[in-house]
């Protein structure tokens, strides 16, 4: 192999660490976080040594990489209207935010008084 292969190959394994390190946050197991990356990583590897097959595999690669930064949860409570936040993910949330959140502070007045009439 070419260093210059070599090269893309190693900077494809570095690219993917990202969305598995996403993942991993978001709670997925060893094993299929294993998995995950290695097809990830198999996948950007050929289309990095093998320009041919690219036309048909950079799709998925595309949507298997943005995948774990969409939540479907959040794309949910976007579309019909919901704040973000609200199930108690910040600590603090309105009415039926959950058990152990702390209700929101009300809203504060910070209407200017009206002038006096003269």
């Amino acid at each position: 192999m070419s260093p210059t292969t070599i090269l893309l190959v190693g900077l494809v394994a570095l690219l993917v660490l990202i969305p598995t390190r996403r993942l991993q946050i978001a709670g997925w197991k060893r094993e299929a976080l294993t998995t995950y990356y290695l097809a990830v990583w198999l996948l950007g590897a050929v289309v990095a040594a093998m320009p041919s097959p690219a036309r048909f595999l950079v799709p998925i690669l595309i949507v298997a990489y943005l995948a774990p930064f969409v939540t479907l949860r959040d794309g949910i409570d976007r579309l019909l209207g919901r704040p973000r936040g609200g199930r108690g993910e910040t600590g603090v949330g309105g009415p039926g935010a959950g058990p152990g959140v702390e209700p929101r502070p009300p809203m504060k007045d910070v209407t200017p008084p009206e002038p006096p009439e003269r």
